[in-house]
């Protein structure tokens, strides 16, 4: 099976699923109201950084700066979007998605620490 916008919004709300209900990132994750417009944004990112879609439009970096993240989320979240990629999709298609989160993970986190002067 092809990874497809569609299998990729299967995999976003199976995480959410999950991620909501955690003891650590579930409260990050309570401060968005409406849950569709955040899937369907998520989805729009993940197609974009998976399949090269150019079908988000935004700032992840804007979007992560003010919610206080430390490294203990993106761990956190690593683990649950890996442990989802590997249970819902195909396996070549779980290894990129969980590639480019690994990635993403890391460009937040030197942005974050950055912005905050932690690093020079």
């Amino acid at each position: 099976m092809e990874l497809t916008p569609a299998l990729l919004e299967h995999q976003v709300r199976a995480f959410y699923t999950a991620a909501r209900q955690d003891p650590l990132l579930g409260t990050v994750f309570a401060r968005v109201q409406d849950w569709e417009h955040h899937i369907g944004r998520i989805s729009a990112f993940w197609s974009n950084v998976a399949l090269g879609t150019r079908s988000y439009q935004g700032n992840p970096m804007a979007a992560h700066l003010p919610l206080g993240l430390e490294p203990a989320h993106f761990a956190r979240w690593l683990e649950l979007w890996a442990a989802t990629a590997r249970a819902e999709l195909p396996p070549a298609a779980a290894a990129l998605v969980v590639e480019r989160a690994e990635r993403i993970a890391t460009s937040l986190q030197h942005g974050i620490a950055f912005a905050a002067g932690r690093l020079p």
